[in-house]
């Protein structure tokens, strides 16, 4: 028995290591955790002869990748390089061998993985195909660490693949339509983190952001001159399979389709007029599933634009379809009757099934939200499930019924980074349900999941700050081994690897000063940024109530949209209270928490100087901020909490739950805690 103890106990120690659990220097920027890591003993040193050796420089992806890599290395180390390009493989004992079996093939199911082994004298990279070199370069670098005198790869044997082949994010580019440059920084921050697919929701009631040469009044009426040209579409997609990223566009019908109408209201369900949709939520304007003009210019769009995105899967939306106006148009009704249809949810299966046949005419395969979910359906399509608890029903629970009907199937439940969650709820949530009652072959129905990112209350200039960095953790979720959950050592990596995003170019930190300055009206923003590192958005849908309190054109450069979730100072806060609940007699602790309770303390005096409405409509929140702070320095310093100061905190601290500006204190439990604990102590103390 002590034994198989012994071994039991060795056999986690290993897994743990393997999985990155323990709080490793040498992987503390490494995201996602690779599926098997063994570190050795010493490290290959970054000087100025490193060189890259490569098979085959004329496979412009490999060259590419490493021409990159090589300018990420020196700009990181400051090491200037004596060569600035990938050379051969024949040149003599190179610094980084790479090597890989075969070019690969930006499909689904396509070889991703890699085995790395760096010592004291090389590094050797080989992959099944190139592709998985990609992945590989993207581990090597985040290994790079450093001591006083020089920077360093550790001494490291991996052997990674992919627990998952469908790792998305999807960007909707319809409600706010996002420039080239906001989707190519995003696409470098997707490789930095193994992502391979780019979901690109490019039409809804607000816009239609495709150029279409055979329909251009789609373009021309539907999107108020912002849309993206057939040349740029192909410019995206090159620059993302440059990056080993496949695109799949996403054409939502026959719901979500007001911008489409605008254009042809002739194939509209309800004879009126339609304009752009200016609001964000659900409408009721959808395409006329009894019309063959439907069908006649939806296969003209999918010709055209099935043989500009290469990727073998078109997502064609099919969500939230209410069908009000279908059961309002005595046509559609006599064509129901007929065809013996008893719900709407017939009919739209109807139309799925039209265009499931174009789809598979011009080659493609159909994606669609978990409203497609027909027995009819052919089981080449995709369910893309992302109904949850918030609509009433079990997490998951349409993605379980998918591998049950035997439809392939991707996980958003859970990933919606729009609602502004803490990072942990989207990390501790997997593709494959934890209390999992799948068979085998229903679990390998499973592909992965997308994070998504709905634009309603974002713009270029905040989208990257509600994606990064927790879309990284997400990452993790569908590339690391499931074992991979330590959710304290993730956030741990996710700060460095935070950092390591933006010099890559994502703008998830330095535009939040951008709108900083925009409130101050000055460069003096360090007393505003203080208070957004313990005030986080409304989360859910709270901010936007109705979907009629902010417009496509509305400001997005208030507070609420320089502030993040997972609050930095208030996260830190959070847990030296619960370190002085446990250790009471701490001085070390109460010093520091002095040190948060004094600076808040301060931050209403120091944001009087400034006097414009913006941040005049913030002031209460450091306000009520300032008096808390105060009382419970004051009582943290005395070891007393008096039952007066008692009841002035408990005034302040429900002036303070009360949202302001669409953003909300988050250090408020932190302080309910405190405040009790004191009491308590006090207590304790004067018996």
């Amino acid at each position: 028995m002590r034994k198989h103890f012994l071994i039991l106990l060795v056999t986690i120690f290993t897994m743990q290591l393997a999985f990155g659990q323990f709080d490793n220097r040498e992987l503390n920027k490494v995201m996602p955790i690779p599926k098997d890591t063994k570190i050795g003993v010493g490290s290959f040193i970054i000087q100025e002869n490193f060189t890259v050796a490569i098979q085959d420089t004329s496979n412009k992806r490999i060259y590419n990748a490493t021409t990159r890599f090589i300018r990420r290395l020196s700009n990181e180390t400051g090491v200037f390089l004596n060569h600035g390009f990938p050379l051969t493989i024949t040149e003599n004992k190179p610094s980084l061998h790479i090597s890989y079996d075969r070019i690969g093939e930006l499909k689904l199911f396509e070889d991703e993985s890699y085995n790395l082994e760096v010592t004291n004298q090389s590094i050797k990279l080989h992959a099944v195909t190139d592709i998985g070199v990609l992945r590989g370069l993207e581990t090597l670098y985040q290994l790079l660490n450093f001591e006083t005198n020089h920077f360093y790869i550790p001494s490291i044997k991996i052997i990674d693949a992919p627990r998952f082949p469908w790792r998305g994010l999807m960007i909707d580019v319809a409600r706010h339509f996002q420039p080239l440059d906001v989707l190519k920084r995003n696409l470098d921050a997707m490789s930095a983190v193994k992502l391979n697919v780019f979901h690109w929701h490019l039409t809804d009631d607000q816009g239609f952001r495709v150029e279409s040469k055979t329909h251009p009044k789609l373009h021309e009426l539907g999107s108020d001159g912002q849309y993206y040209t057939q040349q740029q579409i192909k410019e995206v997609i090159s620059y993302a399979g440059d990056r080993g990223i496949r695109v799949i566009p996403e054409f939502d019908v026959p719901g979500h389709a007001t911008a489409i109408l605008t254009a042809y209201p002739e194939i509209a369900s309800k004879n009126e007029s339609y304009t752009i949709e200016r609001n964000a939520g659900i409408f009721d304007p959808t395409l006329d599933p009894t019309n063959e003009k439907t069908y006649e210019v939806l296969s003209d769009l999918f010709e055209e634009m099935t043989q500009l995105f290469p990727d073998e899967y078109v997502h064609i939306g099919g969500d939230e379809n209410e069908g009000k106006h279908w059961s309002e148009n005595d046509d559609i009704k006599e064509f129901m009757n007929k065809k013996g249809f008893s719900s709407n949810h017939e009919l739209q299966t109807h139309f799925n099934i039209r265009l499931q046949e174009i789809l598979k005419k011009y080659g493609k395969k159909m994606i669609g939200w978990e409203e497609i979910m027909s027995p009819e359906i052919d089981k080449s399509a995709i369910i893309h499930s992302w109904k949850g608890v918030n609509e009433g029903l079990p997490a998951g629970e349409s993605l379980i019924k998918a591998t049950e009907m035997g439809y392939k199937t991707i996980l958003s439940n859970g990933y919606y980074i729009d609602l502004m969650l803490p990072v942990e709820e989207h990390y501790e949530v997997d593709p494959v349900p934890y209390d999992n009652v799948l068979t085998k072959e229903q679990e390998d129905m499973i592909l992965g999941g997308e994070a998504t990112m709905w634009s309603e209350l974002v713009t270029p200039l905040t989208i990257d700050s509600r994606i990064w960095p927790r879309t990284a953790a997400i990452a993790e979720r569908f590339w690391s081994p499931k074992e991979v959950s330590d959710v304290e050592n993730m956030k741990m990596r996710l700060h460095n690897v935070s950092l390591e995003l933006e010099k890559l170019g994502t703008m998830h930190l330095r535009n939040r000063e951008v709108i900083l300055r925009n409130i101050t009206k000055t460069e003096d923003i360090t007393a505003i940024s203080e208070l957004t590192k313990v005030c986080e958005p409304l989360k859910l849908y709270s901010r936007n109530k109705g979907g009629t309190e902010y417009q496509t054109y509305s400001p997005f450069t208030l507070f609420a949209d320089a502030c993040t979730t997972d609050a930095k100072d208030a996260k830190e806060f959070e847990n030296l209270v619960d370190e002085l609940i446990n250790q009471p007699e701490n001085k070390k602790i109460r010093i520091r928490l002095n040190q948060y309770l004094h600076k808040w303390n301060l931050l209403s005096s120091s944001l009087e100087g400034f006097d414009n409405p913006i941040i005049n409509e913030i002031k209460p929140i450091s306000e009520n901020l300032s008096q808390i702070s105060n009382i419970l320095s004051m009582s943290l310093k005395n070891n007393n909490l008096s039952t007066n100061q008692e009841e002035t905190l408990k005034e302040y601290i429900e002036r303070a739950k009360k949202p302001v500006a669409d953003v909300e204190l988050v250090v408020i439990v932190s302080f309910e805690r405190l405040m009790i604990h004191l009491k308590n102590y006090s207590k304790v103390a004067h018996k």
